[in-house]
């Protein structure tokens, strides 16, 4: 049982039966018990804490002693026998064990395993040490231990040109750059030693080189410990061998100054500069006549107008699409040709995966930026020291654009770059607006933590150079629906750091997509479009003014206010008289005051009917086709849950919904725009069709029946909302009274729907009740007059007749509007007659008249029921299109459609309110009805 442990714990539980208890008390007294004492933390160590004679133990994680004639390793996790001590096992880490070698062999073999008698004197770890140029040799070629190590030294002869390499143990080739010099290994005066290079001074090769680093926002300029240990030997050995490595790193040393070129220095641009005017002998390569053989490609050339034919002349071969099952068309495919900073080339790879996006991501909305037709927009900020962690050297990119033709064969196309750090003759051209002074480059880096540094390449950089700002900028072909594009412009922008607290700073970059068309053929369209509108605006506003102009009677031409406003303003100070054609029924005895008898008088007419017309006439000022309510909300609920507004996107997709794990595109304010003015009028027309089609016929139609009230009230609206132009609503009943009782009424009902009685119409055997009316000026002059009298009761005292009160001249004045109006309908005024006739179709197309009411005033017949026109029932296109431009504006300032839903209600409920307080109080003092009775 003992010797079984745990394994036979279980094979006895499976092969016995048990109790519970049994098992349970066998466990107990076998298995590991946890003490409530133990502890569970221990001290914390670091691998650089441990003594000399410790090392660190990687799964205990603490320092452990090593064992005797022991030494901690480099590595600080092993221990190796001390100097003058051999090896005689190695299990492996610090398992080792060591012994002391003789006295006639103190030195100790490379290996460690052996002890070996050495020529000279010995190193500090032991071993057997030889003179500058000799290798050391401890066995034969068949590998058998020689008693006595051997130094033997190197031939640096013509026949052999041999040195020791770095480890000592071996002779080989001296560089080639020593032999071609100075026909040996060594460089002597007055050849110059650099970069591990042997130069020759007699060369044509400028000497005088300048390792200054140029940090041109910034306007500092050092020397940078990079230049000045590898610019010389990398320029010298492109020059003089075409090294292609060489010839590498010399042109990112250029583009770590921001392809600076000044002809009066040699820095890493002059040199690079002066090698391509030196080698045009050696061709071109790929017929680009700015790419040098043996060089990269950095310029595009510094002539003038260069860059416009260059992004806008030749549209790349293919045609890309927003979709389809071709990944070809509907992807930019962007690779790049990466190498170190020291001029090799690293590999090829794809841009997708964010290798030109600094910041974190998914991997699906990094590559979103490649799809095409989706505007991409990404931004963060990223702290200083994550910065130097993650780019201890920069990483150089020459950017192309792969294709396949109709043939199916793959090319590349290079993506020119735009560096707006670039200086040319000390001006920063790339910031120009016009692109005739751009100069295109073609190499970039993100970031340059390297060139920074002054002293010590190991120290912290003094400064350090940011890409803070990358945008590649797609130009679409105008003309043409193939999909064609221009060659792509990278953008790019560089931020200098001076680094002096690095754990404090922090620098913001961004990554951006767009697409770009010329909008010149567009511009002009437009144009036309605005003259040829604008023309017809003005004709229509002219005759509109013309028809005004007659409705006023004033041949003066004032300004108009805005359309709503100016619709809101006439609907609330338009003249109104409820013209009551009820008659006394006989005479009552009334008292009479003062005098103590009796006398007969009329029996008075019920005023109920006009207040309760007056009150229906309040109640239809803002009905309206369409829920305001309903409206805003649908578009909503549209818009944010449905999700039309992501047809706004700046994306190639149609889809109404859109994962959260993918790339959202930034809102297009135009696609915004119309996408929410198109839902606008949609369901605005749905509610106007549904409203005239549907309610209007089979629920309720309120402009009809407020007609009908008036026929039943025996009450005739006389409207005038220009000062020589209204409306008449005939009113007047077919029974001679309107104030009968129920059995009365009835049995008026019954005879005009039997067709028993006379038609409602104003002309005789006709139903026209509702008339548009042009009065004359001497008719407009009469009723002034009386109205006038009508409004004194808000005069001065002084102008009151002090035969009676304010109200009493007031009811005297509304019996004589009511009658003189009645009159007038009636063709009593001879002077002041009126004609009935039906309008022109051009009248009725233009909206105005051409025939101006001199001597008689014109009826016009109107079953189109165009009084409502004062009313918001009858301004529904201009109240749509009014709510629509509201929200609009203020979802284009807020970029929010739920706040602007939210104003827009709030200033239709506002209007609402003001339309209806003013317009009682305007029907109230015009008509003589208390507006206490107005609800």
């Amino acid at each position: 049982m003992a010797t079984g442990g745990r394994g036979a714990v279980v094979a006895m539980a499976a092969g016995s039966t048990l109790s519970s208890a049994s098992v349970t008390l066998f466990l107990l007294l076998v298995l590991p018990r946890v003490s409530q004492a133990q502890t569970f933390f221990f001290s914390f160590r670091q691998p650089e804490t441990c003594g000399h004679n410790q090392y660190f133990d990687i799964s205990a994680l603490s320092c452990v002693a090593c064992g005797s004639n022991q030494r901690q390793d480099a590595r600080g996790t092993s221990c190796v026998c001390l100097p003058g001590f051999q090896m005689i096992s190695n299990n492996g880490g610090p398992d080792i064990t060591c012994k002391k070698c003789p006295e006639h062999m103190k030195g100790v073999t490379e290996d460690g395993w052996n002890c070996i008698s050495c020529p000279g004197g010995l190193t500090a770890e032991g071993k057997c040490h030889c003179p500058t140029g000799h290798i050391l040799v401890e066995r034969n070629v068949n590998g058998t231990l020689l008693s006595q190590a051997t130094c033997e030294l190197c031939d640096e002869s013509e026949n052999s040109f041999t040195v020791a390499n770095a480890l000592g143990n071996r002779c080989v080739r001296c560089e080639p750059a020593f032999i071609n010099t100075s026909k040996s290994c060594a460089c002597s005066e007055p050849n110059i030693l650099t970069g591990g290079l042997c130069l020759s001074s007699t060369g044509n090769f400028p000497l005088r080189m300048i390792s200054t680093a140029r940090y041109g926002e910034l306007g500092i300029s050092f020397t940078s410990e990079w230049f000045a240990k590898y610019l010389q030997s990398a320029a010298a050995a492109c020059w003089v061998y075409g090294n292609l490595t060489s010839c590498q790193a010399l042109g990112n040393m250029c583009v770590m100054n921001m392809n600076y070129y000044d002809s009066s220095t040699f820095d890493a641009c002059g040199l690079f500069q002066f090698i391509f005017e030196n080698t045009a002998a050696l061709g071109t390569v790929h017929s680009v006549s700015f790419w040098r053989q043996n060089l990269p490609w950095l310029f595009y050339g510094d002539q003038l107008g260069l860059a416009p034919q260059i992004l806008s002349t030749t549209p790349l071969p293919t045609n890309f699409s927003f979709k389809g099952e071709n990944q070809q068309s509907t992807k930019l495919k962007f690779i790049a040709a990466s190498y170190d900073v020291r001029g090799n080339f690293l590999k090829w790879q794809t841009l997708e995966g964010g290798i030109l996006q600094l910041c974190p991501d998914t991997e699906t909305r990094l590559n979103a930026a490649y799809s095409f037709g989706t505007t991409y927009q990404q931004s963060c900020e990223i702290p200083v020291p994550k910065i130097l962690t993650d780019f201890p050297t920069p990483t150089f990119y020459d950017v192309y654009l792969e294709y396949t033709d109709e043939n199916q064969h793959q090319y590349i196309w290079a993506v020119p770059v735009l560096n707006l750090n670039l200086q040319h003759k000390k001006m920063f051209v790339n910031k120009d607006s016009s692109s005739g002074k751009w100069l295109l480059t073609r190499r970039i880096f993100l970031v340059d933590t390297l060139s920074g540094r002054e002293n010590d390449l190991g120290s912290q950089p003094r400064l350090i150079r940011v890409a803070t700002q990358i945008s590649l900028s797609i130009h679409l072909v105008p003309n043409t629906k193939n999909g064609n594009i221009y060659p792509p412009l990278i953008t790019i922008a560089y931020h200098d750091i001076d680094i002096k607290d690095p754990s404090s700073q922090s620098v913001k970059v961004s990554f951006s997509v767009t697409y770009e068309m010329d909008q010149g053929e567009a511009h002009v369209q437009t144009d036309i479009a605005l003259g040829v509108l604008g023309g017809l605006a003005v004709l229509s506003s002219l005759l509109k003014t013309a028809g005004w102009k007659r409705r006023i009677g004033s041949p003066m031409i004032d300004l108009q206010a805005l359309q709503f406003l100016h619709k809101l303003i006439s609907q609330i100070t338009i003249d109104i008289f409820f013209i009551d054609w009820e008659r006394p029924k006989g005479k009552v005895l009334k008292a009479v005051e003062g005098e103590g008898g009796v006398r007969s008088a009329t029996v008075p007419v019920s005023i109920w009917r006009t207040y309760f017309v007056a009150n229906e006439w309040n109640e239809i000022q803002t009905v309206r086709k369409i829920n305001p309510l309903f409206q805003v909300l649908t578009v909503l609920f549209l818009l944010e849950v449905v999700g039309f507004k992501n047809l706004a996107l700046m994306d190639s997709s149609s889809s109404l919904s859109r994962s959260p794990p993918s790339y959202i595109a930034p809102y297009s304010r135009i696609l915004r725009y119309a996408v929410s003015s198109a839902l606008w009028l949609v369901i605005g027309l749905i509610q106007i069709v549904f409203f005239a089609v549907f309610y209007e016929r089979f629920i309720e139609d309120k402009i009809r029946q407020f007609v009908d009230l008036c026929c039943m009230s025996n009450i005739s609206v006389f409207l005038l909302s220009h000062r020589c132009f209204g409306y008449y609503i005939h009113g007047r009943s077919v029974h001679g009274h309107a104030d009968t009782n129920m059995e009365e009424m009835n049995m008026n009902l019954k005879r005009e729907a039997e067709n028993l009685c006379s038609q409602r119409g104003l002309v005789p055997n006709t139903d026209g009740q509702t008339f548009q009316i042009a009065i004359s000026s001497q008719m407009r002059q009469h009723y002034d007059r009386i109205h006038e009298t009508l409004t004194r009761k808000n005069g001065p005292a002084r102008l009151l007749s002090s035969s009676g009160s304010t109200f009493e001249q007031s009811v005297k004045a509304y019996h004589t509007m009511n009658k003189f109006l009645g009159s007038f309908i009636d063709h009593v005024h001879k002077e002041m007659d009126y004609f009935i006739k039906d309008k022109l179709l051009l009248e009725r197309i233009l909206g105005m008249e051409f025939m101006e009411p001199m001597e008689k005033s014109i009826f016009y017949n109107d079953e189109g029921y165009s009084f409502s026109s004062v009313l918001y029932y009858g301004n529904e296109a201009t109240l749509l299109i009014y709510d629509l431009m509201f929200f609009c504006v203020v979802d284009l300032a807020c970029q929010n459609f739920i706040l602007a839903a939210f104003l827009t209600y709030l200033q239709q409920e506002i209007f609402r309110f003001i339309r209806n307080a003013v317009g009682q109080k305007n029907l109230a003092s015009k008509t003589l009805v208390d507006q206490r009775f107005l609800i």
